[in-house]
């Protein structure tokens, strides 16, 4: 959220606070910057921080890729497995690979 955003989210908690008190005025302000809220949310979704093992998932997913069309990349139907389910760590090398494959940064698989 940018700043502006977290001044329109402060402005809108007293009027929240005051509830049925609220003057028609008031209530007028809280809908206008509950609907601001709403859609900057919209608009800016929260993407939230993936790990390797859920960035790669998530990947694969997206592509309606399987597991063995990452072979080039790992060399072996458990090393894929291995790394897909999370148990063993992605190397440099792979997220490289990884990374070209996908066309995303490698950073993303680190």
């Amino acid at each position: 959220m940018t700043r502006n955003s977290n001044q329109v989210t402060k402005s809108v908690e007293p009027l929240l606070d005051k509830g049925a008190r609220r003057s028609p005025e008031e209530e007028a302000l809280c809908r206008l910057l509950i609907r601001l809220i709403e859609d900057y949310q919209q608009s800016h979704p929260v993407i939230p921080k993936l790990g390797p093992k859920e960035a790669l998932e998530a990947l694969l997913e997206a592509r309606s890729l399987r597991q063995a069309d990452l072979l080039p990349i790992f060399g072996s139907r458990s090393r894929v497995s291995d790394a897909v389910n999370g148990k063993r760590e992605i190397s440099k090398s792979q997220a490289r690979k990884l990374g070209e494959f996908f066309s995303v940064s490698p950073d993303l698989f680190i």
